[in-house]
This record gives structure tokens, sequence and C-alpha cells, in this order.
């Protein structure tokens, strides 16, 4: 039961990542949010938007785009705190904060230690590079923020994710959950590799 309920949501976030990354955007230049809140929505608007993330495969398009959804849900549900200003923001956008909690921890009952290793990026976001650039250069720098906003606009232009696509790639959450598998093995051995290095 839990993993059809996760398959729904995972299809619903996928087909919804080009709105949710506009929120993502907002949060960025939200001047009433707290500095390290919006250092994470820059953050996470540069991993959404990068060909280059963590977990890619080509060849499914549907599935390297999963946990961009993810990790945006994540990163907005860390660092959003519990000031008025946050939660004004959140009364903004129900389509995206009504429910998180409990649906992320759907995601987290069916994903197990996928779901804590994806947690456990969210710190990292505001310390990307992307494009050459920190992460806070894009609050602060009136052009770069001009070129995360475009490219932002290109991804969700080309983006290739639709309820018809999904409905063929996405049947079950193991779809889902052996890329991320794969990927944090790689990881794993990477980090290993330049450890031992």
């Amino acid at each position: 039961m839990a993993e059809a309920k996760f398959v729904e949501l995972v299809r619903a976030w996928l087909v919804s990542l080009p709105h949710d990354l506009k929120i993502a955007f907002d949060a960025m230049d939200d001047e009433n949010l707290p500095r390290p809140v919006r250092e994470v929505a820059a953050g996470v608007v540069a991993y959404v938007v990068s060909p280059n993330d963590f977990i890619s495969d080509r060849n499914d398009a549907v599935v390297s785009y999963a946990d961009d959804a993810l990790l945006l849900r994540l990163a907005l549900q860390q660092a959003l705190g519990k000031g008025e200003d946050e939660d004004a923001f959140r009364g903004r956008f129900p389509e995206l904060f009504e429910g998180l909690e409990e649906n992320l921890g759907l995601c987290k009952s069916v994903m197990g230690d996928l779901m804590t290793w994806l947690e456990s990026k969210v710190q990292s976001l505001p310390k990307l590079d992307y494009k050459g650039k920190k992460v806070a250069k894009y609050l602060d720098d009136e052009e770069a923020r001009e070129q995360l906003f475009d490219d932002g606009l290109v991804f969700r232009t080309d983006y290739p994710v639709d309820e018809k696509t999904i409905a063929d790639k996405l049947k079950k959450a193991s779809t889902v959950t052996e890329v991320m598998k794969r990927r944090k093995a790689e990881e794993a051995r990477t980090k290993g590799a330049s450890a031992r290095a």
C-alpha cells in the first residue's frame, strides 16, 4: 500500500517540478526570509537546473529528475524554520507545503537509508558551485542571479516529463530507488578512493 502511494506521490512531484522550481526561486528572492534559508533555496535551484547533478540516468529522464523533486522539497522543509516570515512563505504555497511532513515520512518508509542519504545533501546545497560561482554569489550579484534565472527558464521549457511520459516510466518504487542505490554506492567508492589517495 505504501509503495503504491509513494509511486503516486513521486509521479505528482515530478510533474510539478517546474512549478516547484519557481517556488524555490521565490524563496531565494524573498528578502523577508533569513539568509541561510535563501542560500539553501539558491543551492537547490542550482542543483535542479544543473545538468550534472549527482543522480543522473540519461536513459531514463524520469528517474534522473526524481532526486531533484525530492531534494527540492527536503531542502525547503529543512531550511524553513518557525519564524513568522517563514510561516507566511509556507502559507503562500499550500500546494507544496500542505501534508509535506507526512509525505516525506512516506518517502522515508519506502526509501529507508536512501532518504537519509538525500537528507544529508541539504547541508551541502549552500556550498555548491554552479558555473564557477558559489551559491551565495547568486543572491548578491544581479548578473549572476539573471543567469541562474535564465537557466531555470531553459530547464522549465525543456523539461521532458509530463503525465503521459511518467505513466509509462514509473510504475514501481524500485524504478526510483535502484538508480539512487547505484549512485550512493558510486559516491561511497569515490569517497573511499579519495580518502585512500
